[in-house]
Parts: C-alpha cells; sequence; structure tokens
C-alpha cells in the first residue's frame, strides 16, 4: 500500500501535547506517513511552523478560518501575503465560511474568505475551504474569484453541488462522517464521484470514525475512512490509497 497523506489534520491541537510522538508513530504504523496541517487563526501560524519544521512530512497551511472571524483583524489578513512570501507553505488555509454556527458576522466572512481567495490566486497556491450551510454561496464566490484550485474539505453536500465543484477543479476531502451507516448523502457523493478529485482526511482532533466515537480523532484512524471508501465504490483499498495519494501529491505539490 502506498504512503496515505491525511491532507486535513489540526496537529498542532493541544490535544496532542501529550503524546503527539506516539500519535505520529500509529499513524506511520497505520501507512499514514504526510500530513497537512492548516491553521486556524494568527495566532497559531507560528505554531505550524514550528511542528511542521520539527517531522519530515508535516506540511503547513496558512489561513484564517471562519469560526474564528470575530478575532480575525484587518492586520492578519494584510499580512497573508507576506507570511506567504516568507513561510513555505502547501496551500492557504483553513477558510471558508459557516453560516451554521450562530453569532458570527457573515459579512465579515465574505470578506475575509474573498480577501483569502485572491491572496492564494496571486501566489498560485491551493485553498483548503471549510463551507457549512453555505455551499451554494461558496461555489459561487469560487466560480467569482476564478483561476482556483483547492479542496472543500469534510465535503458534506449534495451530488449536484459536488458535480459543480469538479467542474471548477476542485476536490472534496471525506473523513470520519462517511464511516456512519446514517451519512447515506455523503455516501451517495463518495460512491460515484470522480476518484480523481477525492482526498482522505481526519480533521483530527474533531469528526472521528464510526469505531471511534467520542474519541479524540487522530491520524491513524484515516485507515477506517479507506475502508469505508473501498467498500462504498467496491474496489480495493490499494485502489483508493494509490490514487488518493496521487491527488493529494498533484494539487498540494507534495512531490517538489
Amino acid at each position: 500500500m502506498p504512503d496515505l497523506v491525511d491532507t486535513h489534520a489540526h496537529l498542532d491541537d493541544d490535544s496532542f501535547d501529550a503524546d503527539r510522538p506516539l500519535m505520529f508513530e500509529r499513524a506511520a504504523t497505520a501507512g499514514v506517513r504526510r500530513w497537512i496541517v492548516p491553521a486556524t487563526d494568527r495566532g497559531n501560524w507560528e505554531a505550524i511552523e514550528r511542528l511542521c519544521k520539527s517531522r519530515e512530512g508535516v506540511f503547513p497551511a496558512y489561513g484564517l478560518h471562519p469560526l474564528w472571524t470575530a478575532s480575525h483583524a484587518d492586520a492578519h489578513l494584510e499580512e497573508l501575503p507576506s507570511w506567504l512570501d516568507g513561510h513555505a507553505a502547501v496551500a492557504v488555509g483553513e477558510i471558508g465560511l459557516d453560516f451554521y454556527v450562530e453569532g458570527l458576522d457573515a459579512a465579515r466572512q465574505r470578506e475575509v474568505f474573498e480577501r483569502q481567495l485572491r491572496v492564494a490566486k496571486e501566489h498560485d497556491l491551493p485553498v483548503i475551504v471549510h463551507a457549512r450551510r453555505a455551499f451554494e454561496e461558496t461555489i459561487h464566490t469560487l466560480r467569482r474569484v476564478g483561476g482556483l484550485r483547492g479542496v472543500i474539505h469534510s465535503y458534506s453536500g449534495s451530488e449536484e453541488q459536488a458535480r459543480q465543484l469538479f467542474d471548477l477543479g476542485f476536490h472534496i476531502g471525506i473523513g470520519g462522517p462517511v464511516t456512519y451507516d446514517r451519512a447515506q448523502r455523503i455516501r451517495r457523493v463518495v460512491a460515484s464521484m470522480p476518484l480523481e478529485r477525492l482526498l482522505l482526511e481526519t480533521d483530527s482532533p474533531d469528526q472521528p470514525c464510526a469505531h471511534h466515537r467520542g474519541e479524540r480523532n487522530e491520524p491513524a484512524f484515516m485507515v477506517d475512512v479507506l475502508e469505508t471508501v473501498a467498500a462504498l465504490r467496491s474496489t480495493t483499498i490499494d485502489e483508493i490509497a494509490g490514487t488518493t495519494t496521487r491527488n493529494a501529491e498533484a494539487l498540494f505539490s507534495l512531490g517538489d
């Protein structure tokens, strides 16, 4: 089996402070040997950089997450381009829109999202997008800005919305939710979508698989996602592993 890439894991989270080296060992034993760590706000860019420099195979993405909209100052947006100029990154992320959580400023989310999309376009970097109850607007914004590539992580939209994203050149990231029997909509998407548009992820420490319900999620558990996807598509885990790894390498330029 080729090495797997966890394309979305918040491994700088303090829930890993007590056992981070062991977490990496468990992941490597399971075949997950490369990880993309997206930022959430300006406050963790340095921590992510340190983590990625401390271990081979860990790659950073820098951005401002919609759930932390209230803390994103204009100065942070203005700093992002220069930070990317001076600090290697495989993507701009995690960015996006979240209309599920109450109390978030929708207008400010839109401004922060679009400004970061334009930074990614200027730097020729893919984007890692969070979209929750915001798929139509997210698709519209990606289409309007144009010239973008990336992934909608933890995808939960419809088959038609997925097709629109594929037409824009985007991938979708699939993690723990697909392992639950009740997740029929996303299972239908995964069963029929073009395999070349699929990425695997965990969103660690959040969104654990069905077999680890209630536990802290970690990259080693991505094997459950791999096995579920292979079963849904009536194919082998080798095919899913090989193709999704190549997809991640191409999108995030991991071979460079």
